[in-house]
């Protein structure tokens, strides 16, 4: 190949007139259509199974409420997770990993203070043997006392590495000055809680919480949905209890406008993070809402990194974007900048929020985020991992697949004056509250000035 008979790819984009157009948008495609049980099994738990073939694989997603008040909840819950999966009366850990080898499988578990999720994924053909294991662990996990003592000891590592991260020192303040002391605040256990908990303890919390009443299980792969039902009465028959998995008690509702400053002394850098009350995917100005939210700072096009990322250099990373927790929802605001660029980061930020209500998008802005809403939805769910978890999600709230199904043609029928209405409502500076981690000695008689700010006790 020679320069002589390949043009460069500058040298096709462009003619003798100038730069060749770039094609319009084709018409968006809506999701196939695929075909889904949606039901309750006699224990209690409410399963979605999905047929979607594009591999012979199957995704699994067990979600199980998981609130609990005790002073200890968040620590045995950590080590329950670490150690769901290290033995049962039937397989110890090594005879279950070799087992989920043997099937192209493998099984995760996961917790914070709203629910305990696993989740899994094996050979479509091989899915009786994962759901037996599955089952296995469920109802026969044994949490031996060796195993306790080793996962005990590197969680406890792993939190005291975590608890010094500017991200988990900002999360943590934020949850606290929403929130106070509601259990949802307990998202990283304290190292000394977790060293003192007892595999008598995590024994018990499991017979107590691991409960298929209320729980949710979404499977999607190369499956019969009908027939794994009936698979499913059989292998998670034994897994009943005549109570329900806990919820957490309901989340207080936000109102601004005060930020808190936390101190954080000699920090190079600062993290601002604010929120305020939204409404979640039920209601039905939801989608002018998600629109409203991309222009202001949901992707890398929007207003905010626009203004404090690429104009002005403030940040490397801004975004906001729906935190959902029950049934209710609020929209946050994330941006790290170094200290001296906090005050005017913070100044400019709120500015966004004002000037999006004030000077909504419209013509192409808005054209722009309805074409990305929908296509990253159909992208986010084009595999089986991404369909299970947007199917979760949605869940985990009590939505089902139509929702997902019927999405896309409530964003293509949002309207410029339903965005606008919406981006007025509930992106008002003065709606959101939020804090600011940072060194309190060099910042705190510039946010002063900006008005709303409230200084802190130290993070």
């Amino acid at each position: 190949m020679t320069s002589a008979t390949h043009r460069t790819a500058e040298e096709i984009g462009r003619t003798a007139r100038g730069p060749r157009p770039l094609p319009p948008l084709g018409e968006q495609r809506a999701a196939g259509d695929l075909s889904h049980v949606d039901t309750e099994l006699s224990n209690g738990l409410r399963v979605l199974a999905v047929r979607k073939a594009t591999v012979p694989m199957v995704e699994a997603r067990l979600w199980i409420p998981f609130a609990g008040d005790d002073a200890l909840h968040a620590a045995t819950s950590e080590v329950l997770a670490e150690t769901i999966l290290t033995g049962t009366a039937r397989r110890n850990r090594i005879e279950i990993d070799a087992e989920l080898a043997l099937i192209g499988g493998d099984i995760g578990a996961g917790v914070d203070p709203e629910r305990l999720v696993l989740t899994g994924s094996a050979l479509a053909e091989k899915l009786p043997t994962f759901l037996d294991v599955l089952g296995d662990v469920l109802t026969g996990a044994t949490y031996a006392d060796d195993e306790i003592a080793r996962e005990k000891e590197r969680l406890v590592e792993r939190i005291a590495v975590s608890r010094t991260q500017p991200r988990t020192i900002a999360r943590e303040a934020l949850q606290k000055h929403r929130y106070g002391d509601h259990p949802a605040t307990r998202e990283v256990p304290r190292a000394e809680d977790v060293a003192v908990v007892t595999p008598e303890q995590v024994r018990a919390l499991h017979q107590a919480a691991v409960l298929p009443r209320g729980a949710v299980l979404v499977l999607v792969g190369d499956i019969d949905p009908a027939a794994v039902v009936g698979e499913l009465e059989k292998v998670l028959g034994g897994w009943a209890s005549d109570r329900s998995a806990v919820r957490l008690p309901a989340l207080p509702e936000l109102t601004g406008p005060n930020v808190l400053l936390v101190p954080r002394a000699g920090a190079v850098q600062s993290q601002i993070r604010l929120s305020a009350q939204t409404v979640p995917r039920t209601d039905p100005g939801y989608a002018a809402l998600q629109l409203a939210n991309l222009a202001y700072g949901g992707y890398f096009s929007s207003r905010l990194v626009e203004n404090i990322r690429e104009n002005k250099g403030y940040t490397y990373s801004a975004h906001s974007g729906f935190e959902f927790t029950d049934g209710t929802a609020v929209v946050n605001v994330d941006a790290d900048t170094a200290t001296e660029a906090t005050a005017p980061a913070l100044l400019e930020t709120r500015y966004e929020l004002g000037r999006l209500g004030q000077v909504p998008p419209v013509g192409d802005e808005l054209e722009s985020v309805r074409q990305y809403a929908i296509g990253s939805l159909l992208t986010s769910t084009s595999s089986q991992s991404g369909l299970a978890g947007q199917v979760l999600a949605l869940a985990s709230t009590g939505l089902g697949l139509e929702w997902l199904n019927e999405h896309p043609a409530r964003v293509a029928a949002v309207t410029a004056s339903e965005v606008a209405e919406a981006a007025l409502k509930y992106f008002a500076p003065q709606r959101f509250t939020g804090v600011v981690v940072g060194d309190a000695a060099v910042l705190e008689h510039k946010l002063l000035a900006l008005g709303d700010v409230v200084v802190g006790e130290p993070a």
